[in-house]
Formats: C-alpha cells, sequence, structure tokens
C-alpha cells in the first residue's frame, strides 16, 4: 500500500478525507497537533477517529503557537457568533490563526520524508468555509512545488504530492461522501467554543457552517443527536 500522512483534527473534513484516503488504497498515518488550541475536545476527537479508523499510526505533535497568539483560537479574544454566510465571507475572522496550514503542512511533509511517503492529506475546503487565504487552490499548489523544492526525497525525483480531495466541495457534498465511505460523524467535533462536556457550542462559525452542510444533505448531525441523548 502507498503510505499517506493526513492531517487529522478530528473535525468533519479531516474524517471524511481520512475514509477517501483509505478507500483510494492509502495506508494512513494520521497527523494532529496539540499547537496551544483554547480547549482539546476536537483532539479528543482525532484520537476517536484515528482509532476507529484504523490508521497505521497516530502521532499528535506538540507546538505552541499560543505563544505568538493572533487568534481566537490560540489567544484570549472572544470567538465570534452568530455571523450569517455573508458576513463570514467578507473578512478573514480572527478565528483565522496565522500561517497554521502552512506550519501544519511543514510538520507533515517532515514526516512524510521520514516514513517515504509521497503523499499527504487534508481537508480544507475553499467552498464553505470562513474566509482563511490557507484554504485555497493556490496556496496548496504553492505549497506542492515548495515541497519538491526542499526535500531530499524531492531533489532526487520522487514527487511528493499534496491531495486535497474536499477543496471544490460543498459542505453538504462533503457530508454525503463520508457517509458513503462509512464515516461516524458522531466522533469528529467542529466547534471553536464547545462545553467543556464536549457539547458544541452552535453558534461559531464551524458550527454554522457544520449546520448548514447537514440541513442541505437533509441528515441530522449525529453529533447533536448524541448529546441530546446523552
Amino acid at each position: 500500500m502507498k503510505k499517506a500522512v493526513i492531517l487529522l483534527s478530528g473535525g468533519l473534513d479531516s474524517t471524511t478525507v481520512l475514509a477517501i484516503a483509505k478507500a483510494q488504497g492509502y495506508e494512513p498515518y494520521a497527523l494532529s497537533f496539540r499547537y496551544g488550541q483554547r480547549h482539546s475536545v476536537e483532539l479528543e476527537s482525532a484520537q476517536r477517529v484515528a482509532q476507529a479508523m484504523q490508521v497505521k499510526e497516530h502521532v499528535i505533535a506538540d507546538i505552541n503557537l499560543r505563544a505568538f497568539g493572533g487568534s481566537a483560537l490560540t489567544a484570549d479574544i472572544d470567538v465570534p457568533k452568530g455571523r450569517d454566510t455573508a458576513t463570514m465571507e467578507t473578512s478573514i475572522p480572527v478565528t483565522y490563526v496565522p500561517a497554521r496550514n502552512t506550519i501544519f503542512l511543514s510538520f507533515a511533509l517532515g514526516w512524510a520524508e521520514v516514513l517515504e511517503a509521497q503523499h499527504i492529506f487534508l481537508g480544507i475546503n475553499a467552498l464553505d468555509y470562513s474566509g482563511y487565504p490557507d484554504c485555497r487552490p493556490a496556496f496548496i499548489a504553492a505549497f506542492e512545488t515548495m515541497a519538491n523544492l526542499a526535500t531530499k526525497t524531492g531533489v532526487e525525483g520522487n514527487k511528493l504530492s499534496i491531495h486535497s480531495p474536499l477543496i471544490q466541495m460543498s459542505k453538504a457534498d462533503i457530508i454525503r461522501k463520508g457517509l458513503e465511505l462509512g464515516v461516524d460523524y458522531s466522533l469528529t467535533s467542529s466547534c471553536y467554543d464547545p462545553a467543556a462536556d464536549g457539547r458544541p457550542c452552535g453558534q461559531c462559525d464551524s458550527c454554522l457552517l457544520r449546520a448548514k452542510g447537514f440541513a442541505e444533505a437533509g441528515i441530522a448531525d449525529p453529533l447533536l443527536l448524541h448529546y441530546d441523548q446523552a
């Protein structure tokens, strides 16, 4: 099997990407980060997903982006609540973590080179998202070019590919694809500001985009059903 490093946050998108990579015959090595984010709920979800989906290995890397701050996810800044989609698209929100995907992909690149893996998967999306600059096709193309210039693997002619299979999909289509592949979305968490027990706030941008996706897919969110039945 071809080895692949999968960036796994524990959210809906990255879990779907893991399922896609497995369905395409890749041997998945999942990579998550304890990066100074304001809560551990999503990381706990990543651990559940990695175990349930039987990844080859799951590494949680420790980096401290809280040392820089600059985001509602890594500093004492309120997470925006109750914004509509039009508002989300007008500017880059304070939940954007400066250079986060660049940093995460750099770690994935290093591990991929050690594993002699030529494939990295991540779950960025350029349609139903909050306006982050590092969720665009141009960013992925530029990083892939850089990766093949900056590594021994690339210089020796073993081209490394960055896969972002969700990048042009709506959230509803992502959910449909995941369900087709047997993803259990009750294991995932998308909320920027969950309660202590992991219950999503329901009002941050990520919660609202997730709710929009399930509504358009005509499916109840199993994560909410889990908490309602608890």
